[in-house]
């Protein structure tokens, strides 16, 4: 009898087992800015259109180049679709509005922005800084698509949504220092933890450029990514 019960436990250690290299084998990318890096570790089991494009993107270097054009200290920082003197990338796709798909708006995930019309979700993300249930489907409310979450470097996030702003009338979220987006890179999930760079050894000439081209004009402050 004690023999069985010792199978029976190591047959549910190595389910168990199993089942969280399964989970670690989720797709991962390294994002790097001028302030330093972190990881966001996606989702395409909840979030498989989203996720879909956001590979796209990063695959065809969308990303590098653009800027985190919106900080909201408590609450999120918004990126990936314009140029340091504001110019709008024109993305590639527009994709359906997977909010619904269980995963919430909580500290530290990651989601698309989307216009006021709900399937409007292109290429700029989100990141939260703090639980923003607001921003959850829940009835009419169609919600924002959750698909990745940052699992290393979240001291390089809180940095990045702490810089001054306000240097720029028509959108006073903008940092008055560029923030760059050097570079998103997919990693294997195997290999981390891995050695991230602050922003005092990764990049380094672009932290002193400043964003000199005005924004459209919008002095209405968001209430929401957008």
């Amino acid at each position: 009898m004690r023999n069985i019960l010792t199978l029976v436990l190591l047959a549910f250690f190595l389910l168990g087992s199993t089942s969280l290299r399964a989970a670690s084998t989720n797709p991962t990318v390294l994002l790097q800015t001028n302030l330093g890096e972190f990881v966001i570790e996606l989702f395409p089991h909840e979030a498989p259109l989203t996720v879909k494009n956001f590979l796209e993107n990063v695959d065809g270097d969308f990303y590098n180049g653009t800027i985190f054009h919106s900080v909201v200290p408590g609450f999120f920082i918004q990126g990936g679709g314009l140029t340091p003197d504001f110019s709008l990338k024109s993305p590639h796709a527009i994709i359906k509005n997977e909010a619904s798909n269980g995963l919430k708006n909580d500290a530290f995930m990651v989601s698309m922005v989307r216009a006021t019309t709900n399937e409007s979700a292109a290429s700029q993300f989100f990141i939260n800084m703090q639980n923003n249930s607001a921003l959850n489907a829940n009835g009419k409310n169609p919600g924002y698509a959750v698909f990745g979450k940052v699992t290393e470097g979240l001291d390089v996030v809180e940095k990045i949504s702490l810089q001054p702003r306000g240097m720029y009338e028509s959108f006073p979220e903008a940092p008055n220092f560029a923030v760059r987006i050097l570079k998103i890179i997919r990693i294997d999930p195997t290999t981390l933890p891995i050695e991230l760079k602050t922003g005092a050894n990764v990049a380094t000439s672009e932290n002193a450029q400043s964003n000199t081209a005005p924004f459209q004009t919008n002095t209405a402050p968001m209430s929401a990514p957008q």
